[in-house]
Order: structure tokens, then C-alpha cells, then sequence
């Protein structure tokens, strides 16, 4: 497959598994466009020992775990006080606060129920997660459950 058909085949689905990590437009856009990178570099490497999707996925979430502990090595304070955290205002309500519930979830929980929105196999979850299909079956239940209740707590 080609690096064109690639990038078009799972632009989509990085983003919003990005946006499902960081709940911010732009720093998705970038960790999605980092993922492409690394997957342009490395696709005459890759060995088909697993689908191309789940070598995608699987480097996407590293790129983003990796985001977060650099975020949580910076502290806020670096930053001016007087500067406001701007929003993404295209997006749905329903679909800004269900961003905003997944990242606020564990990391491990974040990936599962990212990759569960995108339709991927939870055979193929449970292999880039590290988890038996059993365990990802109960813990996709469990995440769906917390989301739900914290629609209810806000309204919906």
C-alpha cells in the first residue's frame, strides 16, 4: 500500500484518536502529523507481522503518550498569566464534551475507548493495548458506563 493511500485511508481516524488523547484541535493536528512522519520513515521497515492499521494505531498512541508525560513535565506556571486557552468552536457541544470526558480518563482507558470509536477490531485493541480480548471487552463496557454517567451528571 501506498504512503498516499495510507495517509488517506486513516488521517480521519488518527486525528480523532489524537483529540481523544489531548482534547485540543491543533495539538492533535500536530501529533497526527507527526504519526505520518514516522510512518513515512519507517512503512519500508514495516513487516506486516500485524495489519497496517495497528502499526498506525500503535504509533499514534505512543506519539501521544509521549505528549502527555512532556506536558507533565512542564509546568503551567512557565506560561503568562494574562493568556486565555482558546477552543475549537466548529465542533458539536455533544462531541466537545465527549472529547473532554476521554481525556480525562486514564491513559490506558483513553487508547481503548479512542481506538473503540474508530471501529477497530477489539481483537487488534487488545493487541496494540497489551490486554487479553476478554479484558478489553470488560474495560470498553466500563469506560462506556463512566462516559454515560458523566453525560447524565452534565445535562444529556
Amino acid at each position: 500500500m501506498a504512503f498516499e493511500e495510507i495517509y488517506e485511508l486513516y488521517w480521519q481516524r488518527i486525528f480523532r484518536l489524537c483529540m481523544g488523547y489531548v482534547n485540543d484541535t491543533n495539538l492533535a493536528q500536530d501529533l497526527a502529523q507527526e504519526t505520518f512522519i514516522i510512518v513515512w520513515q519507517q512503512l519500508p521497515k514495516f513487516r506486516n507481522e500485524s495489519s497496517i492499521g495497528t502499526w498506525i494505531f500503535r504509533i499514534a498512541s505512543n506519539n501521544c503518550l509521549r505528549q502527555i508525560e512532556k506536558e507533565k513535565k512542564f509546568t503551567k506556571t512557565d506560561l503568562p498569566i494574562n493568556l486565555e486557552e482558546k477552543k475549537q468552536e466548529s465542533m458539536e457541544p455533544q462531541i466537545q464534551m465527549l472529547y473532554q470526558f476521554i481525556s480525562e480518563l486514564p491513559e490506558t482507558d483513553r487508547i481503548i475507548i479512542s481506538l473503540e470509536l474508530e471501529e477497530v477490531k477489539q481483537a487488534e485493541i487488545a493487541h496494540i493495548v497489551g490486554l487479553s480480548e476478554s479484558n478489553i471487552r470488560v474495560k470498553i463496557h466500563r469506560i462506556k458506563e463512566k462516559l454515560t454517567q458523566k453525560f447524565r451528571e452534565n445535562g444529556y
